[in-house]
This record gives C-alpha cells, sequence and structure tokens, in this order.
C-alpha cells in the first residue's frame, strides 16, 4: 500500500504543541534504533527536539526483566527544547518489564502503548508482576492500546524471505509505524534509511519495511484508538540543520580545530564507555588528515597522544572516570612538559565501575585535583549536544595557545543525546595557529623555556631540529635553560609560573553572562544541567517570579567577572548530579554561601525538580 492511499485514511490530526515519547523495551528489542529513526523523522519534518537514550548498565541483561530495560526518549516541540522533557506523555511498552520500569514515570491521563504479546505469565513473573496489568485495572488512569505485535510482524514478514524467530527482530519498526501514524510522522525517511542500511532488496531489509507499514496500517485501522496529533515545525534561525549526538560533535569540533590550528589531528584512546563513539567517529575521518590509535590500555593511550603532541600534532584521548584515574600521572607529565594536550573525560556514575552507562557530573573534583603536587590545569566544559562542536573547539583554542594540557569536561548525557544543531560557516572559525619555534638567527642558544610575556607559554620546539635540542621529562626543569633542576628556589618558581600560567587563561576567556531578572535568587549551573536550570528560569519568569540563571563553561580559571556576578544576589543555588563539587569550589574560591541541589540517580536532572527546589527558596524555605 502506497503512502498516499494511507493517508487518505488518517483522521483529521490534533494539533499540539509538542509531546514527550519514551520507547522501552528489552536491551534486544532494538528500542533505540526504533527512537533514533522516530527522531530523525521529526528532524526532517522540522521539529526541534531533544533526546535522552538509557542503557542497561550490563552488556546483556538477563532478558525479560527490569535490569534489562533499555529505553529512549525524545522530545520534539514547536518551540526551542532545551531537554528530552520530565515525564513522557507516551510509552511504548515492548514488554512487562519495560512498563514496570518506566510507567510511574507516564502522565496520568497519558497514552500507553503495549505489546500485548510479550505479557505471558513467565514474562510477568520476571517483571515483578502478580497480576496481569492489561486485565487487574491498573491501567486504567491511562489511554491504552494493546497490540499483538509478535504475531502482527510474523504475519507481516511471512513473505520476506526472513525465517524463524528471526522474524520478530522487525517488531520494533512495527511500534515505529504505529507511533509514526499517531504522530504523523513521514514514512519516507524510515524506509530510505532501511535501503540504505539493508539494501533495497534483502530479506531483513524487505522485512523491516513491512513491519513498519504493518504497524501504520494498525494504527489506521484499530478500533481503540482514532485521535492523532500533528505538532507544525518549529521557527528556528536560518541556516542548515543537522540532528547531532554529543560525542559526534565533540569529534567534529576537534577536526575543525586541528584545521584551523593548521595540524595534523591525533587521537590516541582506550574504549571506555561512553566514550567510544568519539575514537570511533574520528577514526572515520582520514580524509582530513586524523590518525587514530586505539590503545591497549588508558596509560598507553595518553602516552602515544603526548607523544603525538611531542611531536607537533594536536593531540587528543578521550576516556571516562576510572580512565581518566589511570591517566592522571602521565597527564601530569603532559603539564610538566608543558605541552597542548586535550583530555575528553565524559562522566558517568562512579565510583569504580559504577554505572557505565549512566550520567553523572562525577569528576569536576577529580579534573581540579587529582594529580600529585602542585598541577593546577584549565577545564572546559560542555553544556549540551549542539555546545560540544564549540566547546572541543574551546579546548583545543586554549591548549595550543598557552602550551598546556587542558581537561573537557562533558558527560554519559551530552554524549549519547542528540539535538538539532546549525552547522557553522567553518570559513568564520577564528585561526588558531601558533608557530613552532625556530633557530635564532643571531646563533642564541635554544631557551625552551623562555616564555610569552602575555601567555607565559613556552615556545613549541619539534625535535629533530639541529639547533633547538633540549631536554624532556619528568624532573623539574630549569626556569630558563630547560635543564634538569633541584634548586629549591627554582622550584618554587617553576610552580608559582606554572600556576599563573593558567591563571591567567581567565584574560583570555568571555565573562559569565547572566539570564533572568532581580537580584534575589540566582541559579548557577555548569555541564549538562544547562537544559533543565534555563527551562526552569524560564517557567517561573513566566509567571512573574524573579530568578537569574549562569552556567559556566570555564571550571579552571572561573570568568574573572564571576565574584562580582555572585555578590549581587541574595542567595545562590547550585544544582548539580553530584553532591555539591562546584558549590564546594565556588565556596572555597568566593567565601559566599551557596545552597546545593544534588540528585545522583544515573539520570539528567528534571527542570520541574530544579522549579520546585527554586520557588521553595523564593518562599522562604529549605531546599531538599
Amino acid at each position: 500500500m502506497s503512502d498516499e492511499t494511507l493517508t487518505e485514511a488518517k483522521p483529521e490530526p490534533q494539533q499540539i504543541e509538542d509531546v514527550v515519547i519514551r520507547f522501552a523495551g528489552d536491551s534486544g528489542d532494538g528500542m533505540q534504533l526504533a527512537g533514533t529513526q522516530f527522531t530523525a523523522s521529526s528532524a526532517l519534518f522540522g521539529n526541534d527536539l531533544a533526546t535522552l537514550p538509557n542503557f542497561p548498565a550490563e552488556i546483556r541483561a538477563p532478558a525479560g526483566t527490569i535490569a534489562g530495560v533499555s529505553s529512549f526518549q525524545v522530545h520534539i516541540a514547536d518551540w526551542d527544547v532545551l531537554t528530552p522533557g520530565d515525564s513522557p506523555d507516551c510509552l511504548v511498552a515492548m514488554n512487562p518489564a519495560a512498563l514496570k520500569a518506566h510507567l510511574h514515570d507516564l502522565v496520568k491521563g497519558g497514552l500507553l502503548i503495549i505489546n500485548s504479546d510479550a505479557f505471558e505469565d513467565r514474562n510477568l513473573v520476571k517483571a515483578g508482576y502478580e497480576t496481569n496489568p492489561l486485565e487487574d485495572g491498573s491501567l486504567d488512569a491511562y489511554q491504552v492500546i494493546t497490540a499483538p505485535m509478535d504475531e502482527l510482524t510474523k504475519i507481516a514478514v511471512e513473505d520476506s524471505g526472513v525465517k524463524g524467530r528471526a522474524t520478530l527482530r522487525s517488531k520494533n519498526f512495527f511500534a515505529l509505524g504505529l507511533m509514526s501514524w499517531i504522530y504523523q510522522r513521514p514514512l519516507d525517511p524510515v524506509i530510505e534509511w532501511i535501503g540504505s542500511k539493508f539494501g533495497t532488496d534483502t530479506p531483513v531489509g524487505n522485512a523491516n519495511e513491512l513491519a513498519l507499514r504493518a504497524g501504520y496500517n494498525f494504527g489506521i485501522t484499530t478500533e481503540s484508538f482514532h485521535k492523532t496529533f500533528v505538532i507544525k515545525p518549529a521557527s528556528l534561525p536560518a541556516g542548515e540543520y543537522t540532528n547531532v549526538v554529543g560525542n559526534t560533535a565533540t569529534a567534529w569540533g576537534l577536526v575543525a580545530a586541528a584545521d584551523k590550528a593548521k595540524l595534523p589531528l591525533f587521537i590516541g584512546s582506550y574504549p571506555i564507555t561512553p566514550a567510544t563513539t568519539i575514537l570511533e567517529e574520528l577514526a572515520r575521518h582520514k580524509n582530513f588528515g586524523v590518525k587514530s590509535f586505539q590503545a591497549e590500555d588508558e596509560i598507553a593511550g595518553i602516552g602515544s597522544a603526548l607523544g603525538a603532541a611531542f611531536a607537533g600534532r594536536l593531540a587528543v584521548t578521550t576516556t571516562s572516570g576510572p580512565g581518566l584515574a589511570l591517566k592522571s600521572e602521565t597527564l601530569s607529565l603532559a603539564l610538566m612538559i608543558e605541552l597542548p594536550l586535550i583530555v575528553v573525560d565524559i562522566q558517568r556514575g562512579g565510583p569504580s565501575t559504577g554505572l557505565p552507562t549512566k550520567v553523572e557530573q562525577s569528576d569536576l573534583l577529580f579534573a581540579m585535583y587529582g594529580r600529585h603536587g602542585e598541577s593546577p590545569l584549565p577545564i572546559v566544559s560542555t553544556s549540551a549536544p549542539s555546545d560540544a562542536f564549540d566547546a572541543a573547539f574551546e579546548a583545543a583554542r586554549i591548549a595550543l595557545k598557552f602550551m598546556t594540557p587542558v581537561i573537557l569536561l562533558t558527560d554519559g548525557y551530552i554524549a549519547t543525546s542528540s539535538e538539532p544543531w546549525r552547522l557553522p560557516d567553518v570559513d568564520a572559525l577564528p585561526d588558531i595557529s601558533v608557530p613552532f619555534a625556530s633557530v635564532d638567527e643571531d646563533g642564541d642558544p635554544f631557551l625552551p623555556y623562555l616564555r610569552d610575556p602575555i601567555t607565559m607559554a613556552r615556545p613549541w620546539a619539534i625535535p629533530g631540529q639541529a639547533g633547538m635540542e633540549h631536554r624532556v621529562g619528568g624532573l623539574e626543569k630549569d626556569a630558563t635553560t630547560g635543564n634538569v633542576s633541584y634548586d629549591p628556589d627554582n622550584h618554587e618558581t617553576m610552580t608559582h609560573t606554572r600556576q599563573d600560567k593558567i591563571a591567567r587563561i581567565a584574560d583570555d576567556i568571555p565573562d559569565v553572562s547572566v539570564h533572568g531578572e532581580g537580584d534575589e535568587l540566582l541559579v548557577l549551573g555548569w555541564g549538562s544541567t544547562y537544559g533543565a536550570i534555563r527551562t526552569a528560569v524560564n517557567r517561573i519568569t513566566r509567571k512573574g517570579r524573579p530568578v537569574a540563571h549562569a552556567h559556566l563553561r570555564y571550571l579552571n580559571p572561573m570568568p574573572k567577572n564571576l565574584g562580582e556576578v555572585l555578590g549581587r544576589y541574595k542567595q545562590v543555588l547550585i544544582p548539580e548530579i553530584n553532591m555539591g563539587q562546584l558549590s564546594r569550589l565556588i565556596r572555597a574560591e568566593f567565601l559566599i554561601p551557596t545552597v546545593s541541589f544534588n540528585r545522583i540517580q544515573g539520570q539528567p536532572m528534571r527542570a520541574r525538580e530544579i522549579e520546585t527546589q527554586i520557588n521553595k527558596l523564593l518562599d522562604g524555605e529549605d531546599v531538599e
């Protein structure tokens, strides 16, 4: 049946401004793929959006259990979206475990799409149900559509060439087809993707397309639900957009930085969740001169990157919390040698292996202090998937200009989530190249620690050049010649010099800006809490209550005007996905009281939570 024929049977859709949809099922049910394709169709349709993939922490948790549930949430709207949404308006539950794990988040009266074939006794027991929720009245508060997705998928794909249990692998496309009918998403983009991924005339490709169309047709013919919805395209600034995942944007930012630095890009990394896809993405771009090295461990990864920096490359290594700990000794060496090196830390729940697929702002204090000796480093943070390009570019700029390692903090939410991103004008990006050292024309000896009077950066000398021989290594260096020195006064001089160089970065970064009104309350954040904080502040401001928001990209050194900004407000609230790490830094640096609001549940903060705490403070109540 053609899309034109299907269109004739559609009911008149109800126009809505936004919707939050969550696909949930067993980790083998293809929920990430279904959510990603629904998102891609929405992006092509012109909606603004934000996504939240949520994976099991185990590689293969027991099938049918709550621990094995995988979900994908997307918030689509005809206005500027900043978060993937607090609670879903629609939940697709492919089995009892998915229903049990996510029903508590579904708004009352929300739409519930259920694969009824999965609600057999064995699966109900695995999920912890004593009775069948499809029969006991526990779902009466919701709009429920049940569909025997297993059986209908088998029927739909029987002529595809796929046989046996493999037929059930297409049931995620059945669910996607049904959701595409309910929310008026076009099928053509999904069908084109199926053809490009599996081939236009292959058993798997045929099965997926047949299941997709069967789900769409089921929506048309089902007697249980006749309502459909449409969300108009968003009014976004003019330009060319793509839907970008945070780790992809980070990788592209590094490629752009290398281009504008006129340097080859080298990445040496060990695969670790959720950082691995940056290495994978950069490995695809050999056409831009990227050299990628998958190391045998974290120490080898940063060691290779430091060697590349010594050889005159823009050098990068990526990791997550446990890997940052392993890299700390070599990171101290990079600081001592004073070479540009970018360490991208995609934070996750800890300590140890902790929650490897979940989000946490867990490494700020480690990034600040997680090295031996006095070893200050600049720290840049990313606030959203679409911000990752700019943050990565900025980290590279600082590393090159100040001849220093830089830690770029993102997190698991930013890394795996996506949103529309307006492609930048690459020609308009600044030139961030720095000259290599050269032999003095007057024949004076090369002094590897003769510093730039403004940045305090030492010269970058490529090894192997006659006349510029110099010593590198972890032993303390003479402040001028670079020779090994154990002189007490020289060590103190070098310690202050390294600190002063990092402090001077504050003269090279913009002031922190403030969004909002009044002088009663400032909400200060960093990293991926940006969207939730800004959404909460906007909601409260629209209700006539004055509240302001400032967000930090630069965490060390902090913007020069931050102390003055903080001093203007009677109260400062700092929401974080940790136990209050930024709050500790602010109290220590500026000697002002702060109010911490902390959530450490492996999930992004919700705007509703922050909104509640803001109202409590404005009403004179204590924050939880």
